[in-house]
């Protein structure tokens, strides 16, 4: 098979694969670098690339020197079209290097590359290359590389630009150089969500109320994380006020809890919070810690016989009662809610609803060693010390006496 046949045969390869890389990214040949210098005879001389786009995970790069007759049969930019994603190196980039340097000329330069202008500008004053990301200190009349994000000092996640540094080696005339550099645009990171950008997203999420209360709020941050880049560019996100940001986080809040399987360890948390509060006689800290557990719709019987009781010791008889009835249709055998439920009827005046549950149930015991009368008569002794009243604990102490 003689070289034509090669060559044919090597294009049909690259054509095919196009089409699937394209899904990923492309080449970006409209924000290309594409400039014809003159570089004074033993001069050196400083060249800056036109600014990376959001997303450049590699570039291509080719220069040549030309003699004064000659020009480029192919622009860099052309070449590319038909090269797919460079990140499969061997059927990409390494194929488009291949063919980028076809004309050059006799004269020949060396060349460096700096990822700063004060690194290049530097090297113009003294020659120095000991800061330079790449050299060439061969002299060489044409070169093409690629540099990637994977294996290049020069290209990091946050370059926007290279300085591209020449020297002639010409003493006599004057050179034409031709530099030519095409970025390769991942199009997912495009949007602006390399790294360094994403850990951003996920610190702001770890200091909202919510994120604070979890024990482990990695999970958690990393699904609002991926509702913004579905959603928002990271510029346009970072564009938003504060209280847009915080309302975005708060929608997605009780999803991201589910999708994470955070949820039940926040709603743990927030018990064993509300039984202390309950404790050191904190109830309006313990019905806030309760609440959202149950306006979630994932309140447990448990949840509704706590938020009952801690509505009674505020005298919310009615709110206890609606809490209350809520729990006993969830489990019709639970007797603390119950006893609860006629505890919030009798607070609330309505004596006949609360004897004939009091007397319904006398007989029986709430756990496994306290019997219903002994727990009503507890009860009633701790409401008393907490400053709860009624003329009605003795007429229901005597009727469970009878």
């Amino acid at each position: 098979m003689n070289i034509k046949h090669y060559k044919f045969l090597f294009f049909f390869l690259l054509l095919s694969l196009n089409t699937i890389a394209q899904q990923d990214g492309y080449w970006d040949k409209d924000r290309a670098t594409n400039n014809e210098i003159v570089v004074n005879a033993r001069d050196r001389i400083v060249i800056k690339s036109e600014d990376f786009p959001v997303g450049t995970t590699e570039i291509v790069y080719r220069i040549t020197v030309l003699d004064e007759n000659q020009k480029l049969a192919n622009s860099l930019a052309s070449v590319l079209k038909a090269i797919p994603d460079p990140t499969g190196i061997s059927q990409g980039s390494a194929g488009a290097l291949f063919l980028l340097s076809k004309v050059s000329g006799d004269d020949k330069c060396k060349y460096a590359i700096f990822a700063s202008s004060s690194l290049a500008n530097k090297y113009k004053e003294n020659g120095k290359t000991e800061k330079a990301c790449l050299i060439q200190n061969n002299s060489i009349n044409k070169d093409a590389k690629v540099l990637s994000l994977e294996k290049s000092l020069c290209l990091q996640s946050n370059s926007t630009n290279l300085w591209f540094a020449f020297e002639s080696k010409n003493w006599l005339l004057n050179q034409r150089i031709i530099l030519e550099i095409v970025p390769w645009i991942d199009v997912k990171l495009s949007r602006g969500w390399n790294l360094k950008n994403r850990k951003t997203i996920v610190a702001q999420c770890k200091g909202t109320a919510t994120a604070k209360n979890l024990q482990n709020s990695d999970a958690y941050c990393i699904c609002q994380l991926e509702k913004i880049q579905k959603e928002y560019r990271f510029n346009e996100f970072q564009n938003l006020m504060e209280l847009e940001k915080i309302n975005f986080f708060n929608e997605n809040s009780t999803l991201c809890l589910t999708e994470s399987g955070t949820t039940n360890a926040m709603n743990e948390n927030a018990r064993n919070a509300a039984k202390t509060a309950f404790e050191n006689e904190k109830y309006g800290d313990a019905i806030a810690l309760l609440l959202p557990i149950i306006t979630s719709g994932k309140g447990a019987v448990s949840d509704y016989n706590a938020i009952g009781i801690n509505y009674i010791y505020t005298k919310q008889f009615g709110k206890a009662i609606k809490y209350l009835k809520i729990g006993e249709t969830l489990d019709t055998s639970e007797l603390l809610t119950k006893l609860n439920l006629a505890h919030a009827y009798l607070l609330n005046d309505n004596y006949k609803e609360a004897k004939t549950i009091y007397k319904k149930y006398q007989l029986q015991n709430v756990t496994d060693s306290l019997s219903w009368a002994q727990k009503v008569k507890s009860d009633f002794e701790s409401f008393q010390k907490a400053g709860i009243k009624s003329d009605d604990f003795d007429r229901i102490i005597r009727v469970l006496s009878n």
